[in-house]
């Protein structure tokens, strides 16, 4: 199911200063040995939008977003991310044990005034974290610390691989809840890899479906924000594409 890209939620919230990468594949295609995971890849993203990727486990999903992220590259096909800064998030913290959490925020930032660690700190709700180690704290205040170092390098495009995959019920509520403020506030591009479909509808505004090596499903859900869970039209829309992942639906 191919749906156009124009996204209606965007427009609604056009007090967003959109300032995120447009990202364009053609013909993208990745094999591992004998076995082709992606296969002919065409996609546009428009600068601001967020996307969630969803399919079943080794469809490709992870693959697709690092061909994004140019993490990998791609055995033919074009992608292009405009040469937008790009920053990543993973499952996994990575936060390096040695250096106090604003050390962590550092990392990687070229330029960056002294005071920027500590701003962005305070954006993900960690003001006056910053001197702890990252031993001290819970694994959402780590993943917290993550977006942080992810934020400061001002991304047009974030990539986020199963970023919630590791926490619990109620702290992946409250960092699908920040990780949106903090789109709509800076207005960057994201994508999203998930196997939790309900949080791809939460998150995203485009949903895309990978099956057999080629997008099979491209949902634009066009939900008002905030978002409640239980609402009628996203569990109609995590329906749909639960249907197509359990093959209900054709």
């Amino acid at each position: 199911m191919n749906i156009s890209t124009h996204d209606p939620v965007l427009e609604r919230e056009a007090k967003v200063s959109v300032s995120g990468a447009v990202v364009r594949l053609r013909g993208v295609t990745r094999s591992f040995g004998a076995r082709t995971v992606l296969r002919g890849i065409d996609l546009d993203i428009p600068a601001g939008q967020f996307v969630a990727i969803v399919g079943r486990s080794g469809c490709g999903k992870s693959t697709l977003l690092r061909l994004i992220a140019g993490l990998d590259r791609p055995d033919a096909g074009e992608i292009d991310t405009g040469g937008q800064r790009t920053r990543l998030m993973f499952q996994e913290p990575r936060l390096l044990p040695w250096l106090r959490v604003a050390a962590n925020v550092a990392v990687g930032l070229v330029g960056a005034g002294p005071g920027e660690a500590g701003a962005v700190l305070a954006r993900v709700g960690l003001e006056g974290r910053g001197g702890d180690w990252p031993a001290v704290l819970s694994g959402g205040q780590q993943q917290r610390v993550a977006l942080a170092r992810a934020l400061a390098g001002h991304p047009g495009l974030l990539a986020l691989d199963e970023p919630l995959g590791a926490l619990d019920a109620l702290t992946r509520i409250e960092m699908r809840a920040l990780i949106t403020e903090v789109w709509l506030d800076q207005g960057f591009t994201a994508i999203v890899v998930t196997h939790d479909v309900a949080e791809a509808v939460d998150l995203a505004d485009r949903i895309l479906l990978i099956e057999d090596g080629v997008i099979a499903m491209d949902v634009i859900t066009g939900q008002p924000r905030p978002r409640r869970r239980g609402d009628a039209q996203g569990a109609a829309i995590e329906g749909r594409v639960l249907d197509r992942l359990l093959g209900r639906a054709h």
